[in-house]
């Protein structure tokens, strides 16, 4: 690859040769052979050749620039530029797939998660008491946590960096989740939810972005695989808990005839439901804290990682890029050309640029914009002032407000259908006379066909006439159909089919939605951006349960089909939305400018 370093020697050679031309054409007039000195005529003579020569160097250096696919862009993307061509030449080394993996472990944590409190419902509230118009409380808990993780980790990792954020996250999600487990009554369990939320929440913006960061060009579709940890975290979550609540909840549990009740609720001395004899629920929690402490130490003490190199260069640190690069083709067991001076050339040739024509603007934007790149400090007006790149222009405004439409559309339906579907399972099958243990046993092999979804969603990437674009428009509406079709059936077999129906698109429409939005946005509000449409979708996921633990509560008394019915039609019907919004959704590949690779001729 000629020139990696961006201005490899034949981007450099010709520089050289013009600021050689510019330097000597000026001596032409400058003396005379007698050895007279220089009279005004001459100097204004060579006043004006020293102009013409500079003003040739600037034109050959923009057409250099732009034979190296840097011209008219800024001095940030510039160095962006440079920097994935390296990325792009180490190529998916093992550096790559270990911030693959760890990454892709926030993925499982987000839905290992929410699927416990999904499949903890039921023995809790047998155990607590609380009634079916509460029952979304936990979720909305959940979610009012995740929205401000969402949130807060997707600025903060704008500001104080990927790396903090990447691994405080799990460590404040591990404390409070095995708190959990030491939970006695609801009020309690909440407020704990709700600080797990919050260091969940910043998984998948941060994730994303890191992994974009890091990864080659031509393996972006590993962006979309990362969401294959989710369904094996949802499987691995039922695993665990069909290993500790079948056995260890009361009897008769809560999908039977005359369930146990609790013991808040009927007189001292009443048979009911005591902790003692409903411990499932406790293990499974305590379990998934263990499992998210272990992310936390694989990714702070093991795996050692070093701070994205973009989020270096744009606060000034190239040398600090450099480092980070060189380590990364020490683990790949390669070299990085990519050098400290490279980088820094660029400078000098904005410099360069400005003292030729002034009236010129640079390829940084602007001194001010150089500025800010090149080290100095970023106040709260530059960091506000940035995040304007949302709404630059019509495209992006479009491009911004759908993103953010669908993220809310999406996380309303997921959040009812995954909160509440392990429960309407339950209950349709416990009608039947299907027994906990094989309802439990269900959920392994109904949840595991959304690691194939992930799969194809990833795979539907490249394919011709299919895309993004399509596959979420298909996903999304096989996805909603599947719940509506939940509130027709009754029988064990299309219960159980339709579950893995629903759980299949969701997991493909998730998968490309989530590995196509950090592409779609420039990396200096990446985090931002992903952070914030998480942000919109927690919200609105706070919102959902509260609706759909009202639709639930009202009971006839009898088998609850009414309501069940009604919490179905509301997650159906939102992600039938989806549908329209993406379908609005630019049609184009939207790569930004300092994501490009630029890959030069050899």
């Amino acid at each position: 690859m000629a020139g990696v370093n961006g201005v490899g020697q034949r981007g450099w050679e010709a520089d050289d040769l013009c600021a050689d031309r510019r330097l000597n054409a000026p001596n032409i007039y400058a003396s005379q052979s007698d050895g007279r000195h220089r009279t005004g005529g001459f100097t204004w003579r060579a006043s004006v050749a020293h102009h013409l020569a500079a003003s040739l160097f600037l034109k050959i250096k923009r057409r250099n620039g732009h034979q190296l696919g840097l011209g008219g862009l800024t001095l940030y993307e510039q160095k962006c530029i440079l920097v994935n061509r390296e990325i792009n030449r180490q190529g998916m080394g093992r550096y790559q797939w270990y911030i693959w993996g760890l990454c892709g472990f926030g993925y499982l944590l987000d839905l290992l998660w929410a699927q416990a409190f999904g499949l903890v419902l039921s023995p809790l509230q047998q155990e607590l008491g609380f009634g079916n118009d509460e029952s979304g409380n936990i979720s909305t808990s959940f979610n009012a946590g995740m929205t401000a993780g969402a949130f807060i980790w997707g600025v903060l990792a704008d500001i104080i960096g990927r790396r903090w954020a990447f691994n405080l996250t799990c460590l404040i999600a591990s404390v409070f989740g095995m708190g959990l487990g030491g939970a006695n009554n609801y009020t309690t369990f909440l407020v704990l939810t709700a600080f797990v939320g919050l260091g969940i929440g910043g998984n998948i913006p941060i994730d994303t972005t890191i992994t974009l960061e890091f990864i080659p060009q031509n393996k972006r579709f590993l962006l979309a695989c990362l969401s294959v940890f989710q369904p094996i975290g949802v499987v691995l979550c039922s695993a665990i808990a069909f290993g500790f609540i079948p056995p260890y909840s009361c009897s008769p549990n809560f999908s039977e005839a005359d369930p146990l009740p609790s013991c808040r609720a009927v007189p001292e001395g009443t048979a009911c439901c005591t902790r003692s004899s409903n411990m499932g629920w406790r293990y499974l929690m305590f379990t998934i804290g263990a499992v998210t402490l272990s992310v936390f130490v694989l990714r702070t003490f093991v795996f050692h990682f070093r701070e994205t190199p973009k989020f270096l260069i744009y606060k000034g640190q190239d040398a600090k890029a450099i480092e980070v690069l060189q380590h990364m083709a020490e683990v790949n067991k390669t070299e990085c050309r990519l050098t400290l001076e490279a980088l820094q050339s660029l400078h000098s040739e904005q410099n360069s640029m400005h003292s030729a024509d002034e009236s010129v603007p640079a390829l940084g934007g602007g001194r001010r914009r150089d500025k800010m790149v090149s080290g100095t400090k970023l106040d709260l007006k530059s960091h506000t002032s940035r995040y304007k790149m949302l709404f630059d222009g019509w495209r992006m405004t479009r491009l911004t407000l759908l993103v953010w439409i669908t993220y809310i559309m999406d996380y309303w339906a997921f959040t009812v259908a995954g909160f509440y579907l392990p429960r309407i399972l339950a209950l349709k099958n416990g009608a039947l006379q299907v027994s906990l243990k094989s309802t439990y046993a269900a959920y392994l092999y109904t949840y595991a066909p959304g690691i194939i979804g992930v799969l194809i969603g990833a795979l539907m990437y490249h394919v011709p006439m299919i895309g993004r674009k399509l596959t979420l428009m298909i996903s999304a509406a096989l996805m909603g159909v599947s719940i509506f079709l939940l509130s027709v059936v009754d029988t064990r077999a299309k219960n159980e089919g339709l579950f893995a129906m629903e759980y299949f698109f969701q997991s493909m429409f998730n998968a490309v939605l989530y590995g196509w939005t950090p592409e779609a946005f420039p990396a200096p509000v990446r985090g931002t951006a992903c952070g914030i449409a998480g942000f919109w979708g927690r919200l609105f996921g706070i919102v959902s349960p509260l609706i759909a633990q009202h639709l639930y509560g009202q009971t006839d008394g009898t088998d609850g089909e009414g309501n069940i019915n009604s919490v179905l039609y509301l997650a159906g019907g939102v992600m039938l939305g989806c549908v329209v919004s993406t379908a609005l959704l630019p049609s184009d590949k939207l790569e930004t400018t300092d994501e490009r690779s630029f890959q030069e001729e050899d």
